[in-house]
């Protein structure tokens, strides 16, 4: 129990559905098995030898031990770290090495497959309480694969809160003043929505002690578990956000940084490290607010708040009545 009581409590919203990163590529090893557990779910997570990731529930059919804890790799099949049942991606049990026949439930599907995606250096599995397919899918940045740009940068946290609920911050004009202290809040976003894809762009200029730097920054949506934000001309940084969510009411957070190599490596790598710090610091200073704020159905806003009821309704497409 937090300071204002149970996070179930203060935030009465169901879990979103959407593509959720669950890894980095490089975390995932060739004929790798991990154990996964978000959405509620333990999951087994593994790259066949032909390099696709995929995803099944974590529990063998046969008695039940976890897939994802000493499971093999067999071609593109996992093996049960007991009695080396394989499993194939659609969850189909294929072969039992000591057994001439496969039992019939267990030939069929027996376990639920979770459609798995990579993309920007990460894993992504699709969730929907439904078990829906996928609705679209998640876009790839540039600047995520283009070796003119640096490796990632990473940062991670596990936070009590609702994914809502960092989206609506990401435009809360007000609160960069008086949370994060800065000179000024960005009040003109130019905001456009299309489907599960929110985009958003401010033209500022931002004061240095060599003058004033005109900049941009670009910010969106795809779907409910991936953000980005791209800023240029005091810093160029791409910065690849993910909310994943572990149960409905706790998050696992990653930020992931890139910047052109010419600048890390040249006379502007001191404010391109900075300037990665300031994010990270910012966000550090949401962390306590979002973990002891209540979601409020009716909130009482006024002009210079920022766009959050526009992306509040955006955000009601991935959130499905009677949902965990």
């Amino acid at each position: 129990m937090d300071a204002v009581g149970l996070t179930s409590e203060r935030i009465p919203l169901p879990m979103p559905f959407g593509w959720f990163a669950v890894c980095y590529s490089d975390e995932l090893e060739e004929k790798g098995v991990k154990a996964l557990n978000y959405f509620g779910k333990n999951l087994a997570l593994f790259r066949g030898e032909d390099g696709t990731p995929r995803a099944l529930d974590a529990y063998c059919v046969h008695m039940g031990a976890h897939l994802g804890v000493g499971g093999k790799v067999i071609g593109n099949t996992l093996a049960c770290p007991f009695h080396a049942w394989q499993y194939d991606e659609e969850g189909k049990c294929v072969h039992i090495p000591y057994a001439t026949k496969i039992p019939g439930a267990a030939a069929q599907q027996c376990l639920k497959s979770w459609p798995c995606r990579e993309v920007n250096q990460m894993i992504w599995i699709w969730y929907h309480p439904n078990d829906i397919a996928p609705q679209w899918e998640p876009p790839a940045y540039a600047e995520c694969s283009d070796p003119e740009w640096s490796p990632f940068e990473r940062y991670d946290w596990t936070i009590k809160t609702h994914p809502q609920e960092m989206a609506e911050n990401s435009v809360d004009a007000a609160h960069f003043l008086y949370v994060h202290g800065t000179a000024d809040y960005p009040s003109d976003w130019q905001s456009s929505y299309d489907g599960p894809l929110r985009h958003a762009y401010l033209d500022t200029e931002m004061t240095t002690s060599k003058g004033v730097v005109k900049s941009r920054i670009e910010n969106g949506n795809d779907g409910p578990g991936q953000a980005w934000t791209r800023f240029t001309g005091l810093a160029d940084t791409f910065l690849l956000a993910s909310v994943t969510p572990i149960a409905r009411d706790l998050v696992h957070t990653r930020f992931a940084f890139t910047q052109p190599k010419a600048d890390v490596d040249g006379p502007r790598g001191s404010l391109a490290k900075a300037f990665i710090q300031e994010i990270v610091r910012q966000l550090n200073e949401d962390i306590p607010i979002w973990e002891n704020k209540r979601y409020l159905p009716q909130m009482r806003l006024c002009d210079g708040d920022g766009p959050i009821m526009d992306v509040r309704h955006w955000f009601k497409q991935f959130l499905i009545a009677g949902a965990p």
